[in-house]
């Protein structure tokens, strides 16, 4: 059917209002699972420091009545260190906004600052995560933490070529391999691994698609189980990892969005923590003009207890068939 000749329209019409929600919408992720489990430690200088000790190996130890009593040579514990990184964001917003009424925010330095803090979240995880070593840092450079890829050097597999493990006191990073398959198999050794140098690890960090590696996994895939009244009582199929029980311990996986791909990490948490020289603060700068400047700071750094109560399985592939 035709309009009828000279019908004025929405189309012809002037001023109408718009019909804007009152809402923001935002599904970027946010979760930060390793610097979140992380114990949080008081640091006091830009470099925090710690000491490491193990016993001896086994040995047979018998002796005759009445001999001379031999004293063992003993070795000092080891001194490790790491420097505080500093987070900082800031935004700036002219103050004409301040009269400005908007949809979704009744202040824009307040749901900008909303989202930097949640931004910087995400760069600690990732610094975490990150195959960088520490960088002392001067009047012209930043200062950088090691991440814990730079601490891991006893219970390792890796890719091979070049594949190097790193001193393990943070002062280098990891020297990428070629790339492997990651499997059951070289997660299970590592598990092992970890559990003769006295370890118990809880947790493993991993990308999504090494996620789906590990769904693969002999004896944790497809597993069905009757769910109840929120299906409808119906039988479903679970395709998900909770806990993955080995001789060597326990874990439980959590998928990160911060690390990088090609490693997989299994840690002992309370053998992880975080120093902070400076707690996370929203400072109101200096006002210079006509807008209002805000900035948010943190300072701190990783502490690795002791490298050998965790575990790596580095140089993943990290695409099919690559």
């Amino acid at each position: 059917m035709a309009q009828v000749n000279n019908t004025f329209d929405s189309y012809d019409a002037k001023g109408i209002r718009e019909d804007l929600q009152d809402i923001i919408y935002d599904i970027s992720p946010e979760e930060t699972p390793f610097y979140s489990k992380c114990k949080k430690l008081t640091a006091s200088n830009t470099l925090h420091e710690w000491q490491t000790d193990a016993l001896r190996s086994s040995a047979e130890n018998a002796h005759i009545e009445g001999d001379e009593t031999a004293f063992e040579a003993r070795t000092a514990t080891t001194r490790l260190g790491n420097h505080t990184q500093i987070f900082k964001n800031a935004v700036i917003i002219p103050d004409t906004d301040a009269g400005l009424k908007k949809a979704g925010r009744a202040s824009e330095v307040a749901y900008q600052m909303l989202k930097v803090a949640k931004e910087q979240k995400l760069d600690i995880e990732k610094a975490l995560f990150a195959n960088q070593e520490k960088v002392a840092g001067n009047s012209t450079t930043a200062r950088k933490l090691a991440g814990a890829s730079a601490w891991m050097k006893t219970n390792i597999s890796k890719g091979s070529g070049a594949a190097a493990d790193p001193t393990g006191d943070g002062s280098d990073a990891r020297t990428d391999g070629t790339q492997v398959d990651f499997t059951q198999a070289r997660f299970d050794d590592v598990m092992q691994q970890i559990w003769e140098a006295g370890g118990k690890p809880d947790s493993v960090y991993l990308s999504a698609y090494q996620m789906n590696e590990a769904l693969a996994f002999e004896g944790m895939n497809n597993q069905r189980s009757t769910i109840g009244a929120s299906v409808g009582g119906t039988n479903a199929v679970i395709n998900a990892i909770d806990v993955y029980v080995t001789p060597w311990g326990t874990v439980r996986f959590y998928p990160s969005r911060e690390n990088r791909s090609r490693d997989v990490f299994i840690m002992q948490d309370d053998m992880w923590a975080v120093g902070i020289l400076r707690p996370t603060k929203n400072i109101e700068l200096a006002k210079t003009g006509d807008a209002t400047k805000r900035q948010i700071v943190t300072e701190l750094t990783l502490i690795c207890s002791n490298e050998k109560a965790s575990g790596g399985v580095f140089d993943n592939t990290t695409t099919p068939g690559s």
